[in-house]
């Protein structure tokens, strides 16, 4: 009889237990599928941003930014169901400052990266961070960016300074 009640008494504990383990909250997942996206130009899809030739001693000290280009990203014929896109860049992280883009590999200049803004060119994007919202409201739609050679190092070295990113469009 006095096993019987200790079992009872440790199948209850274990019941008990479990409930302790219980969720404390639901996480719902939603989101929308679409038939088509905007279409972006072969021009803009595949663009060269030429950051000119800058002399090494432009950069006064680590973070200077030099070279500042503006490049623009256009979108064309939107489903009427999309009102906001937004851009996120991505490519290989400086190793110093993981929000420019490193150079790419081969290239003989050292001590910089590439840091892409919004069209203030004040406001730095960070790598795999998206950028501000493009209204779609006639069903296109467009953002300049501006591009900058950043200092990561006291000194840059002369040479090649050429970087690749890719970029993604989010639809809101």
């Amino acid at each position: 009889m006095q096993k019987n009640i200790i079992l009872m008494s440790l199948a209850a504990a274990m019941a008990c237990s479990s409930a302790a383990q219980a969720a404390d909250g639901t996480i719902n997942f939603t989101g929308n599928v679409v038939t088509a996206a905007c279409t972006v130009s072969a021009a803009v899809a595949t663009q060269t941003v030429n950051m000119g030739t800058i002399v090494a001693s432009a950069f006064a000290a680590v973070g200077a930014q030099v070279a500042p280009t503006r490049f623009t990203i256009s979108l064309s014929a939107c489903p009427e169901t999309l009102t906001t896109a937004s851009i996120k860049f991505d490519g290989v992280a400086n190793t110093v400052n993981s929000s420019l883009l490193a150079l790419s590999s081969g290239q003989t200049a050292a001590g910089l990266g590439i840091g892409i803004y919004e069209s203030d060119g004040v406001t730095l994007i960070p790598l795999q961070t998206a950028a501000a919202s493009i209204s779609l409201s006639t069903r296109a739609g467009s953002a300049s960016y501006i591009a900058k050679y950043v200092s990561t190092a006291a000194e840059v070295t002369a040479g090649s300074a050429n970087a690749v990113t890719n970029f993604t469009i989010a639809y809101n």
